[in-house]
């Protein structure tokens, strides 16, 4: 095959050396048609397949395969045939070639039918439209590999990124993470493009309707922001937030963050998001950052208290005074275990509430079957039944634990106080933490163990002392009275005491 440099000799030779064909033919020792071939284009023409190569062992399968793939367009997407299905299927039905051939040939059959999409370029006004979506990434969280859900917002035309993560894609996530996204923002944007998630969408109706969770329904509502949901499969409808999604996968979890917990994760997500906006995009002359703070004023404003994102229920306590949600248990105080509670699950904490009050928050616990106590919330109990003191579950995993001081001042109660009443003391100076924050007794029961004084009286003695200690009063200014100036430190004549025994 003829290089380009050959054309150019041969070109060179007719048009500027004035030679003719046969001329060039002799010189060159190159075919007439070849010279005619150069004399018409400047450069060769790539080789071309004239005619498909013979393949004596695919060649009795390729319309068998051709039909394998029409049936499995007609398949669920993400039941289709791969090309290792297909290879099976016809090595089944007597195919003895290498699987190698079978997948060049389904790669090049997919090339051909698929079809290049084309797009529009887009354009959006400040404030107006924003995208959202979830990813997933892995995070190393308190020396374990854990797999994270990430909730993603985009503005439109800031190009401003939001990132949260969270450890499911629940509804009271989804609700959270458009209230983080809305306080990073500064307001909120007027119209939210979505894929049809079953946090916001029941069901998909004909066309562009759609049947709508009512707790989103609500969260719309209280928010005034629009929602705008795209068509099935048509995810390059909001393809601003899916590009973000691997942008943050490849640039906020890579390398993988090391983190003790979900706090401290988001806590370096809002940094990075920051950080991000100092980027400018293409064809833009001003920062995300600038492009971002002029779209605040377009922005809604946001509600003076955020939207609850929580689900909640009705419970009861249950007599060992738990609640079962999500198949872990969490305490309740014992004054409420006949009473009628919400209970509120936000993304991270779960509360209790009986009337308009909350009584007990627990941490959300992730894992599985696990029960999640808070000792004074069966101190009542305890301070009744004080037989059970070793015993006690939620005690048990305090008293690992729990300061030195304590453990002295319990030995100390026993041995003063034998027959139990040393536990019943010590269960009464357990109370003190439910009016006294942690430290304040800690403190107070250490003086008081310093005091010798290791009883009840001696710690609420200590807590006065902490609580109110006394004021040193000021020395008095005798400047003016220059005489009373040595009252005080003359020394004390001792003969006084016998004279005043005489006189009696």
């Amino acid at each position: 095959m003829k290089t380009v440099e050959d054309y150019e000799q041969i070109r060179r030779a007719f048009f500027v050396e004035g030679m003719s064909i046969r001329a060039i033919h002799r010189k060159l020792q190159v075919d007439r048609e070849t010279i005619r071939k150069a004399i018409v284009e400047p450069v060769p023409k790539p080789y071309q397949l004239n005619q498909p190569r013979a393949a004596p062992v695919l060649g009795a399968y390729k319309e068998r395969i051709n039909a394998l793939l029409d049936e499995s367009e007609k398949q669920p997407r993400k039941q289709r045939y791969t090309a290792r299905t297909i290879y099976k299927i016809i090595r089944e039905e007597g195919y003895q070639g290498c699987e190698g051939s079978v997948h060049n040939y389904v790669c090049q059959l997919c090339k051909e039918r698929k079809r290049k999409e084309a797009y529009l370029p887009l354009e959006f006004d400040a404030g107006q439209d924003a995208q959202v979506d979830w990813g997933e990434a892995i995070v190393r969280m308190a020396g374990e590999t854990v797999k994270v859900q990430f909730f993603s917002m985009r503005l439109n035309y800031s190009k401003t990124r939001f990132v949260m993560a969270f450890p499911f894609q629940k509804q009271e996530a989804w609700f959270e993470g458009h209230i983080q996204g809305f306080q990073f923002f500064g307001g909120v944007p007027r119209r939210i493009t979505y894929d049809n998630l079953k946090t916001a969408v029941y069901r998909v109706l004909e066309g562009k309707k759609r049947q709508e969770q009512q707790a989103f329904k609500a969260f719309r509502s209280y928010y005034l922001c629009e929602s705008h949901y795209c068509t099935p499969a048509q995810a390059h409808e909001k393809g601003g937030v899916e590009n973000d999604i691997g942008y943050a996968q490849r640039n906020f979890f890579s390398p993988i963050p090391e983190v003790d917990s979900f706090e401290e994760l988001n806590v370096y997500l809002h940094q990075a998001c920051l950080q991000d906006a100092q980027r400018r995009t293409r064809g833009q002359k001003e920062l995300v950052a600038q492009l971002w703070e002029a779209e605040k004023t377009f922005l809604l404003p946001l509600p003076a208290r955020d939207f609850p994102a929580c689900t909640t229920r009705v419970v009861k306590a249950n007599s060992y005074l738990q609640v079962d949600y999500d198949t872990n248990r969490y305490s309740v105080p014992y004054e409420y275990r006949d009473k009628q509670l919400v209970l509120r699950a936000f993304p991270f904490r779960i509360e209790f509430l009986y009337l308009d009050e909350v009584i007990a928050s627990h941490v959300r616990c992730f894992q599985k079957e696990q029960d999640i106590l808070n000792l004074w919330h069966y101190l009542p109990l305890l301070q009744q039944r004080p037989g059970a003191f070793e015993h006690t579950k939620p005690l048990r995993r305090w008293r690992k634990q729990w300061p030195k001081s304590y453990e002295q001042l319990l030995t100390s109660l026993r041995e003063s106080q034998p027959e139990g009443r040393g536990v019943r003391e010590f269960l009464e100076i357990l109370k003190l933490h439910q009016e006294h924050p942690e430290k304040q007794v800690e403190q107070a029961i250490e003086m008081a163990l310093a005091l010798g004084a290791a009883h009840l009286d001696g710690i609420q003695l200590c807590l006065r002392q902490l609580l109110q200690p006394k004021e040193q009063p000021s020395p008095l200014d005798l400047s003016f009275y220059p005489e009373l100036v040595g009252v005080g430190n003359q020394p004390v004549e001792l003969g006084q005491y016998d004279r005043l025994l005489g006189a009696r």
